[in-house]
């Protein structure tokens, strides 16, 4: 008997699930599955696509936190905030997140990661001839607010010195 239900749900899962084309090819028909993630906005606003690999990393980690399983580094139940901190070598990021796993906004600060193209160039055109020899990227992310991102880089030139500058992710010198 046990036998035969596995039968008839073989045979109904083959004849359901596959559909053989004139090339005697299978086909798979799936269901749609619509994905969500509450944290698609925070990824979006920090440039994910576009950010350097310990950037992505943690920011990744983030936005994919599951507070279920979490241990928090501070529960403020009267605003139902979660502050969870994520760390690599090269940097860290304080995220506080809402009761339902959305972040509501983080802190966060790497070292020496790769510069975006407009950064490089912004130093070679006003410092010819200096060297970027470490740097500082820190992220101020609040939802709904605008985005805050800074290099801090610290620049030398052989006989002349060592200067630290600060810029923007377009290039703009602050």
């Amino acid at each position: 008997m046990k036998n035969l239900i596995r039968v008839f749900i073989i045979l109904g899962l083959t004849t359901t699930g596959f559909a053989q084309n004139k090339s005697n090819e299978f086909e798979v028909a799936l269901e749609e599955v619509e994905v969500l993630d509450v944290n698609y906005v925070y990824l979006n606003a920090i440039g994910y696509v576009d950010a350097a690999i310990p950037v992505k990393m943690l920011a990744e980690k983030a936005a994919t936190f599951d507070l279920e399983f979490s241990n928090c580094l501070e529960v403020d139940y009267e605003k139902q905030e979660y502050y969870v901190q994520f760390e690599i070598p090269e940097g860290e990021i304080l995220v506080v997140y809402d009761n339902e796993g959305e972040i509501i906004r983080t802190s966060e600060m790497f070292k020496d990661i790769s510069l975006p193209l407009s950064v490089s160039n912004a130093i070679v055109k006003k410092y010819p001839g200096w060297k970027i020899s470490s740097d500082i990227y820190s992220v101020t992310y609040v939802k709904n607010v605008e985005l805050n991102k800074i290099y801090k880089l610290f620049i030398e030139k052989t006989n002349t010195g060592k200067k630290v500058v600060m810029v923007d992710e377009s290039g703009k010198f602050l």
